[in-house]
């Protein structure tokens, strides 16, 4: 089973730029049978290879004890849809330790576009849950979103570098109270907060 691999990491990395190209570039049809040839082609030649056997709950399992020092880039799982760099269809964030919070390193591509020149909502949401579930990691809790909420103050540019920051703000009970805020050159252009409801570990099954 490979928890990290250089070469699937660089797969599905080509396999982003694709999709964004292909969202935001004329092509004739030529140009596009051949796209859809040569995918289908490779995607043929996966398809009979076997299929991977992931142990998921040990993967997610090993997400809460890390001890991740300040400044150290945190990573959940290689497949995770916002941040895995093993997942084509994924976000690419990257994610450091700030203190007892979290900092992302976001921008986001052509494919997330919703409104012209903006990212879709929904894409701007899931970079939230996922940055404010790295908190998890730094508390070592697991725990699953209860809810999420999240305010837009301005239009989210694509193509730009976006900030976003994390921090837990509360405690009760088995509640976890965090807030987060995305920002461009300074400027807010969107938050939110998130309640977390902690759990055993045994409840991350596949």
């Amino acid at each position: 089973m490979d928890i990290v691999s250089d070469a699937r990491a660089d797969a599905a990395a080509a396999l982003r730029r694709m999709g964004h190209a292909l969202v935001s570039h004329e092509a004739d049809e030529d140009l596009l049978q051949r796209v859809a040839a040569a995918a289908d082609r490779v995607t043929a030649d996966l398809e009979a290879a076997p299929r991977r056997q992931r142990d998921m709950l040990a993967l997610k399992q090993s997400m809460f004890p890390q001890d991740v020092p300040d400044r150290e880039r945190i990573s959940h799982f290689p497949e995770c849809f916002v941040s895995g760099v093993h997942n084509p269809m994924g976000i690419a964030i990257d994610v450091f330790r700030e203190g007892d919070g979290v900092v992302a390193d976001v921008q986001l591509d052509w494919a997330f576009e919703g409104a012209p020149g903006r990212s879709h909502g929904g894409i701007v949401a899931a970079v939230f849950d996922d940055v404010l579930g790295y908190l998890l990691t730094v508390i070592q809790e697991p725990a699953f979103t209860g809810e999420l909420t999240v305010r837009y103050h301005a239009a989210t540019p694509i193509r730009e570098p976006l900030t976003f920051r994390a921090e837990v703000t509360g405690r009760e009970g088995r509640r976890v109270f965090t807030r987060a805020e995305a920002t461009r050159d300074g400027s807010v252009v969107a938050s939110a907060t998130a309640t977390f409801i902690t759990v055993d570990v045994s409840h991350f099954r596949p």
